[in-house]
């Protein structure tokens, strides 16, 4: 695959696994097992000791429905459009409502109360990561993150992210003030190098920051590419620009107006956390409308 259509393949499949200032929001302290917290020169401001217990539901989000996860899901290839992405098609019946129930990749949480961490990159994770010498951020500019979310099936999870150090804490706030409103997210962890080049199946939902890539069509980095992006849920708030949309199966979330679990939506939880730590949204674009898209900047 030469250079642009990998550029564009790798920002496809960011939304088909699916960017500060400090927040106000109290983070508890860390209670999820992992390496070694890094040192206080990374704050750009203290945390606030204690822990909580995640509150109520908002907006009847968290109302729960046993659906299983089906057995195709990420194994049906769509076709290749000429620019590279997916063919877009119909969601399948079983999607148009989604509340998958989490596969578990770390340890869950051992208690009801919402954990975080926040260490240097460990080397097995870096190896697993998008990240190379060729990446526009350093190595030691990135942290290891790890908070506990809330599942469609309603139980806690273990999530991670690799973000940049000087974000690190204020996206620890954001999930902190999620998960106290049990705001579902259907998968969290670190997008693997190798999945930047499987076949698309336009079905892939994960929550994830740091993805060494391309903004679309363009040669200039994305903001993920620096750990200064967050995308959330992104087949529940998919990227749409005028025929396009990704995940290539989601377009049953382009309608906006039916407000089910997991949708990020201008005056909820999700947008609220982002806006307190001086982030903007990508649903607030004009030429496109990328509901799953968080950042620094705003691009």
């Amino acid at each position: 695959m030469h250079t642009a259509a990998r550029g564009l393949w790798a920002f496809s499949v960011c939304f088909v696994l699916v960017a500060c200032s400090s927040g106000d929001a109290a983070t508890p302290t860390a209670t999820t097992p992992a390496p070694t917290p890094t040192a206080a020169a990374d704050a750009a401001a203290p945390l606030t000791a204690g822990t909580e217990e995640s509150g109520e539901p908002d907006g009847g989000q968290q109302r729960r429905v046993r659906q299983r996860r089906p057995g195709w899901l990420g194994t049906r290839v769509l076709p290749r459009r000429p620019d590279g992405f997916g063919e877009v098609r119909a969601t399948p019946p079983r999607l148009r409502d989604r509340r998958l129930p989490t596969i578990d990749v770390l340890p869950a949480p051992s208690t009801a109360r919402f954990g975080w961490s926040i260490a240097p990159v460990p080397d097995d994770v870096l190896a697993r990561s998008t990240w190379s010498r060729h990446c526009p951020v350093r190595r030691v500019e990135l942290r290891y993150a790890t908070v506990t979310f809330h599942g469609f099936e309603g139980r806690p999870h273990t999530g991670e992210l690799l973000v940049h150090r000087a974000v690190a804490r204020d996206v620890v706030r954001v999930f902190h003030q999620l998960y106290r409103l049990r705001f579902p997210i259907e998968e969290m962890r670190v997008v693997r190098t190798d999945e930047l080049d499987l076949p698309p199946t336009g079905d892939g939902n994960n929550t994830t920051a740091f993805v060494c890539r391309p903004s679309r069509g363009s040669t200039s980095w994305s903001e993920h590419a620096y750990g200064r992006a967050v995308d959330v849920n992104p087949f529940h708030n998919p990227y749409s620009k005028g025929g396009l949309v990704l995940p290539e199966l989601a377009s049953a979330y382009l309608d906006r107006d039916r407000d089910r679990p997991g949708m990020i939506t201008p005056d909820g939880p999700v947008v609220g956390a982002f806006e307190r730590i001086g982030w903007r949204w990508g649903g607030d674009w004009r030429s496109v409308s990328d509901w799953m898209h968080f950042s620094v900047s705003g691009r």
